[in-house]
């Protein structure tokens, strides 16, 4: 009887509640993200970006990595989809239906979509095969795990990338300013 529990002490075919909010987040976030690329509105696309986020923010939650979720809420959430929404708007992009949103090339894509996801999984499962987390330490995800980390080994690109992020929002301001003559 004993060996039909898990290591973690509680039977394989009954999940816990962290476990099934867990999927049916993730089902509303892949749902949400499905509509994202198949609407034909871009507002609307926007707007379930954000739905498609905050699902993924939510996911980190459940995952206790409250840091990466505030990240993603911050970060995602608060510039990426401003940045967009204001983008559709300095360039009076098409605020109903956009005939030219639908190529005809709808087979390919999603031929191609489902072979980049499939390589993606294999490549992922076949990186993290042997790897074993440590459960003495700080919780994989923690503000101080991820903090330390970040610090110890990401720097510099840490600072790079805030180098490249002042420049596309020195860019964006210089392209978005119309020439007075």
């Amino acid at each position: 009887m004993t060996s039909s529990l898990s290591a973690a002490g509680h039977a394989f075919l009954s999940p816990s509640g962290v476990e099934i909010a867990f999927v049916l987040v993730g089902l509303v976030t892949l749902g949400a993200a499905l509509i994202t690329v198949t609407t034909r509105q871009l507002v609307h696309a926007a707007l379930w970006l954000v739905v498609a986020l905050g699902g993924l923010a939510v996911e980190y939650l459940l995952l206790t990595a409250e840091f990466i979720a505030w990240v993603q809420v911050l970060i995602y959430l608060g510039s990426v989809v401003v940045l967009l929404l204001f983008g559709l708007m300095l360039t009076k992009a098409p605020i109903g239906r956009s005939p030219d949103a639908d190529s005809g090339n709808r087979p390919v894509a999603i031929g191609v979509a489902a072979v980049a996801a499939v390589c993606l999984v294999w490549v992922v499962v076949d990186a993290f095969r042997t790897t074993w987390i440590d459960l003495r330490g700080a919780a994989q995800g923690s503000t101080e795990a991820t903090g330390a980390f970040l610090f110890r080994n990401w720097v510099l690109p840490f600072e790079a990338l805030s180098v490249l992020l002042l420049a596309a929002l020195v860019g964006a301001i210089v392209l978005s300013r119309k020439e007075r003559r």
